[in-house]
């Protein structure tokens, strides 16, 4: 596979590779203690621990339970307020803001949404996003992309067959395939969704895991789209795309489904 292996010599790294298998994306403290203590209260607060309105312990309380320092503690609420989900006042201390304030698209958010598991209405909504986004961003690659981008996206697809028989390693280059078609779009606005769009594929990817038919069924799937970019077709690859997109929500519940019939 000597055209895969020099795209992957060439193209730029991301800013969240996947060292292990559905990493959660890094957040702005990235690593060791700091991390480590963002994860754990961000998921509390996302899946309910604290109602919103619902004063948090202050800051020597939880520090203590923590076994962190204060240092280390302010610094973490400093993320979560940025997040949306926190707010600090003088007088009434720390307190769960409405999710109608919480910032969803943050990275870090929607992997805690999905950290547990998770409900018809949340797949439902991740596809909504993706749906949202991806035909559209296809339709525009169409009528805007270059010959060399049309390669990259053909070369994306020999390292994706290369993968199909494994679901992990299929995982970044299909990653790689829909942030391609979001740069494609010549759009920078578009582009910059790739970070957003990365976070919901790995939901998506840690959703349909179980999934008993593989990877490799995708593939036609994704030729298609490409097929469609190349041709300069944009209805028929906003349409490929919704297609795709189709096919993995149907995988996703179905994964989704025999995971509960086992327990």
């Amino acid at each position: 596979m000597k055209k895969a292996t020099a795209l992957s010599k060439s193209r730029p790294a991301f800013a969240n590779p996947l060292p292990r298998k559905f990493a959660r994306p890094a957040g702005p403290i990235a690593g060791g203690l700091h991390a480590a203590v963002l994860n754990q209260i961000g998921q509390r607060i996302v899946r309910g621990d604290f109602a919103p309105g619902d004063p948090l312990p202050n800051a020597d309380d939880w520090s203590a339970a923590q076994g962190v320092s204060r240092t280390v503690l302010r610094e973490v609420i400093k993320v979560l307020a940025g997040k949306g989900l926190i707010e600090s006042r003088p007088k009434t201390g720390m307190r769960v803001r409405p999710r109608s304030a919480w910032n969803f698209l943050d990275p870090d958010v929607l992997a805690w949404r999905y950290a547990a598991t998770s409900s018809s209405d949340d797949t439902r909504a991740l596809f909504e996003l993706r749906r949202a986004i991806e035909p559209m961003a296809a339709a525009l690659a169409a009528e805007r992309a270059t010959p060399a981008q049309v390669a990259e996206l053909d070369a994306i697809l020999d390292e994706m067959a290369a993968a199909a028989d494994n679901a992990e390693l299929f995982a970044e280059p299909d990653l790689v395939f829909h942030q391609a078609i979001l740069r494609m779009t010549g759009n920078e606005l578009i582009g910059s969704l790739a970070a957003v769009i990365e976070t919901a594929l790995l939901m998506s990817f840690r959703l349909s895991e179980d999934n008993p038919r593989g990877q490799r069924h995708y593939l036609p799937l994704h030729r298609d789209v490409a097929r469609r970019i190349a041709a300069k077709d944009t209805e028929g690859a906003r349409q490929a795309l919704l297609t795709l997109l189709d096919q993995a929500e149907e995988d996703v519940r179905r994964a989704m489904s025999a995971r509960r019939g086992h327990k």
